[in-house]
């Protein structure tokens, strides 16, 4: 029986970095939105308030019954958690004179579980207008900052731990919050730690043996971390009886195609490979604008891989690489979002097979992926991969696609990737690429004036992908690049440097 905590997200920024916290201490949770119902089930091990946008005051605050909940499991609240429960045991919130927001340092006034081995004057982090001016009568308080009179507190008595925080544990700017939170785990929940990437394997290979039985699978693979280690799972449960997919669209990298195959042979995977480049080539001709490029290749890859599909008897179910955070954002306190970027996903395979969904790492982060396919002994090339959009290089080719095209930046991008990694910068990064621009220069190359495309490379930090700085990369890399790219790739003769972040610029540049 796996231990769980359960994190009820009242709409705050944060609360996916609870659960990357919990996580990290090889603790499982669940993020679910404060209104929806779960059951106290014998694994649960305690609870988590998250913060929120709203005041505990609004006329239509985020609430839920706290005193039940406090009865049966250890609870701790953050930020507007504890608000929220100092209010409903009775306790005064109001109004601070001043924001109370960014750095503070933490001062004991008790000794306990909590807050053991957290160091004296710890940097916290604020991020309120509201505060506790008055705790209910049966709390008492645990630590204090120089501003906030009520930082840390609990419930007294014999019953079950509750607890309350004002700053916010889960956020790099409180230095020991990790710390604090493994004690609220381990100390008040007492849980096992043992949520591990082998524990999760084993698990999964079971359920999936289970949810499929003798029957079939077939799944579409792209050669990225998630599809690939979702894969892996299924076929360590059902060996051949899956049925991978592998579709050369044509905008792939530079022997992308051939490379990915030749991985999944040596993973053992039962993957068929086919070449539709041409067919891509075709239907996007004289076509430039994103969206519509991003619909004919999405509506396109549905076509290749429905034929496929009919050439395949008794398949009952659709293998896909759904991560959390896909199902956070479908889940949350706010709803679905009301777009979704068309190359996120294989949209429509579904509704046209009309199969049963198999989703092995729907539980998971995107760095727990990463861990679990260490562990399946995936190779690292596979498993430290950037991002790569669903439409491939069709996006980062401004304009129209052709082939010829293609195969200028294929060329630059490979010159650029293979770059960052020898000079070891590509694990320090989140995303790189490059770009092809609809402009040409001019340029001098040797005696010859030449009249050639732009490229610009594109390199960002990130924990998420939801924001994104550019990566400050070394001005002698930068110029090595450039010469490399110029010099070997006929068609290029001027290389620049996207300097934008995220927002209020997009990762990719359509």
């Amino acid at each position: 029986m796996t231990e769980k905590i359960v994190i009820l997200d009242f709409g705050s920024q944060y609360t996916q970095l609870i659960a990357r916290a919990v996580r990290e201490a090889n603790v499982y949770c669940e993020i679910i939105p404060f209104h929806k119902s779960f059951e106290i089930e014998p694994g649960l091990k305690g609870i988590i308030l998250s913060g929120s946008p709203f005041s505990v005051n609004d006329e239509n605050a985020p609430s839920i019954n706290i005193q039940s909940i406090a009865n049966q499991l250890p609870v701790l609240g953050i930020c507007y958690g504890a608000q929220m429960t100092a209010k409903k045991f009775g306790g005064i919130v109001a109004k601070s004179n001043k924001r109370e927001y960014g750095r503070a340092l933490l001062h004991h006034k008790k000794s306990d579980e909590l807050i053991k081995d957290i160091s004296p004057a710890s940097q916290v982090w604020m991020s309120h207008s509201d505060t506790i001016k008055e705790l209910p009568a049966d709390f008492e308080i645990l630590a204090t900052t120089e501003n906030i009179p009520i930082a840390a507190f609990r419930k007294k008595g014999n019953g079950k731990p509750l607890y309350g925080l004002q700053f916010h544990p889960e956020v790099y700017h409180t230095i020991e919050g990790k710390k604090l939170l493994n004690n609220f785990l381990v100390n008040i929940c007492k849980c096992s730690q043992d949520w591990t990437p082998k524990h999760f394997i084993t698990d999964t290979v079971e359920g999936l043996k289970t949810q499929i039985g003798d029957r079939k699978v077939i799944m579409a693979l792209s050669g990225g971390v998630d599809s690939t280690v979702a894969a892996t799972l299924i076929h360590r449960a059902i060996g051949d009886r899956l049925f991978g997919i592998f579709v050369d669209n044509g905008v792939l990298r530079k022997d992308e195609f051939e490379s990915v195959l030749t991985t999944y042979n040596q993973l053992g995977l039962n993957v068929k490979g086919i070449d539709a480049k041409n067919i891509f080539y075709d239907a996007l001709k004289g076509k430039s604008d994103p969206e519509e490029k991003r619909k004919i290749i999405g509506g396109l890859f549905i076509d290749v891989f429905q034929d496929e599909a009919n050439n395949l008897k008794d398949i009952d179910f659709l293998g896909q690489g759904t991560i959390y955070p896909d199902v956070i954002e479908s889940i949350s306190v706010h709803g679905p979002s009301v777009t979704i970027k068309s190359h996120h996903n294989v949209g429509g395979l579904p509704e046209h097979l009309h199969l049963q969904l198999v989703e092995p790492l729907r539980s998971l982060f995107k760095d727990e992926v990463r861990k679990v396919g260490r562990e399946l002994g995936i190779p690292p090339d596979m498993i430290e991969r950037h991002p790569f959009p669903g439409p491939g290089l069709a996006i980062r080719i401004l304009g129209e696609i052709t082939p010829e095209k293609v195969q200028l930046l294929q060329q630059a991008d490979h010159i650029y990737v293979k770059a960052l990694k020898d000079h070891n910068l590509y694990a320090t990064i989140w995303q790189a690429g490059a770009i092809l621009l609809p402009v040409k220069s001019v340029g001098v190359m040797g005696d010859e004036r030449t009249y050639e495309f732009t490229v610009a490379l594109r390199a960002v930090t990130s924990v998420d992908g939801m924001t994104a700085d550019w990566a400050h990369l070394p001005y002698d890399f930068l110029a090595h690049v450039s010469n490399e790219i110029i010099n070997n790739v006929q068609g290029i003769n001027r290389v620049v440097y996207d300097i934008s972040s995220k927002p209020p610029a997009t990762i990719e540049w359509e």
